[in-house]
């Protein structure tokens, strides 16, 4: 099975990217998934379910432990027709 994870941590900073969001950021670069998209208003990631599953268990500690408040976060599982 396949996944796609959609997320964003919070609090926001315009100015520079804060340390939860380059914990998250760290986290889906090391793992091993495919199509990684990160931009300072939304992330993306696709990859098989076991490494997309780590990671995000990964993404939320980071995240969490670097200051973010709020993490929202979409999983998708996606196949032959997307």
């Amino acid at each position: 099975m396949r996944l796609r994870v959609e997320f964003t941590t919070e609090p926001f900073d315009l100015d520079e990217a804060p340390a939860h969001a380059m914990a998250a950021r760290e986290v889906i670069e090391a793992a091993e998934l495919d199509a990684v998209d990160v931009g300072p208003f939304g992330n993306t990631a696709e990859g098989g379910a076991d490494a997309v599953l780590s990671a995000v268990d990964a993404l939320l500690r980071k995240s969490l432990e670097a200051g973010a408040t709020r993490i929202s976060l979409q999983v998708n599982v996606i196949g032959a027709g997307e």
